[in-house]
């Protein structure tokens, strides 16, 4: 079968390639590659910046964003063959920290999880792959073009928790929120408060393209002039930054009503420096009792609040993210980023 490997640490090694068919172990389905997500962690592992190959081997299989069609399962598992699957990202580690060891690998604190297409599993980036039934997810059939979304969805459902359970230590009636960057997280992000009945803002540079139109088709307000347009309007009681632009992220922390929440989902880069107050940031941040936390990856249940959020979406907004599906042999035009590009797909099948 085709598979998209890199050598890991080694600048552009990326290749489709012959590999040997998966074969399912113990507890482990056959899975027919549908579709995989391109983001920035591939481009990343891509340009030899991190990434480990499984124990023994020089390449890794790329791919994280999965979506493929059940060929095999296990005859005592809830699958069936022709079902449409998700797998999970991280696997907890071999001897789990007490996180890990509750389900929530998402949180590991020793740092030895593995993850399929980064950390010492290969990805899902191939025309067959195989997967414990424990760390795969059913979706449901309308959702064969858009399900590839799924990881991202999970990421986003676990940001949304998050702020949640911060919001648990008062009482928490959040009525205004806005999101930094319409990327797919972005989007999805803001999927999820109109679904939540939000009135939802979204700060972007795009003026034009299919990132407003896929806001306004939300029913979402777009704004793209700056965070003084978004709050002259009323401070949102939530943020969630999903840039990583070091100037948005302190922007946002001072952006918030009293007692509002700032979730950062963005990974800003190394090096770049910015001037900030620190002292006032500091004030204000403990005198309106603001909370600003970090959300990365996600566990069983919020791949299942994805699954939930994705269903009861509009399956015509969910395609418009969607901006290009590119062929596996064709993977390097996936690389590159286009200026109307939300979410490009790499067609496996």
């Amino acid at each position: 079968m085709r598979a998209l490997t890199v050598q890991p640490l080694s600048a552009d090694t990326a290749e489709v390639r012959d590999v040997p068919d998966p074969q399912p172990g113990p507890g482990e389905m056959l899975v027919e590659g549908l579709a995989l997500g391109i983001c920035g962690t591939d481009r990343e592992i891509i340009a030899g910046e991190y990434g480990w190959a499984p124990p023994g081997a020089d390449h890794l299989v790329l791919g994280h964003e999965s979506l493929g069609r059940v060929r095999t399962a296990p005859p005592d598992s809830d699958f069936a063959p022709g079902d449409l699957v998700v797998g999970v990202v991280r696997r907890p580690d071999p001897e789990p920290c007490g996180a890990c060891a509750r389900g929530m690998f998402d949180m590991c604190r020793n740092g030895r999880y593995t993850e399929r297409g980064i950390k010492q599993l290969n990805g899902y980036g191939s025309e067959l792959w195989t997967v414990d039934t424990g760390y795969a997810v059913r979706l449901d059939p309308s959702l064969e073009q858009a399900g590839v979304l799924m990881e991202p969805t999970s990421v986003v459902a676990k940001a949304w928790e998050q702020i949640d359970l911060v919001g648990q230590r008062s009482w928490f009636e959040p009525r205004r929120v806005l999101i930094t960057g319409a990327g797919p997280i972005g989007l999805l992000a803001a999927l999820i408060g109109v679904q939540r009945g939000l009135d939802v803002h979204v700060l972007d540079l795009a003026t034009s393209g299919p990132k407003p139109e896929a806001v306004k088709a939300l029913g979402a307000h777009y704004h793209s002039a700056g965070m003084d347009e978004v709050v002259a309007g009323g401070k949102p009681d939530i943020i969630i930054e999903a840039t990583g632009v070091s100037k948005l992220v302190f922007e946002a922390m001072a952006g918030t009503a009293e007692f509002g929440i700032v979730c950062l989902t963005g990974v800003s880069p190394a090096g770049r420096k910015v001037s900030v107050d620190v002292g006032a940031a500091n004030r204000d941040m403990v005198l309106e009792n603001d909370a600003v936390i970090g959300s990365v990856n996600a566990n069983l249940t919020h791949y299942a609040a994805a699954a939930e959020a994705l269903a009861a979406a509009d399956a015509d907004w969910l395609h418009r993210l969607i901006t290009r599906r590119v062929p596996l042999d064709r993977f390097a035009e996936a690389l590159r980023a286009e200026p109307d590009d939300i979410k490009v797909v790499l067609t496996l099948s």
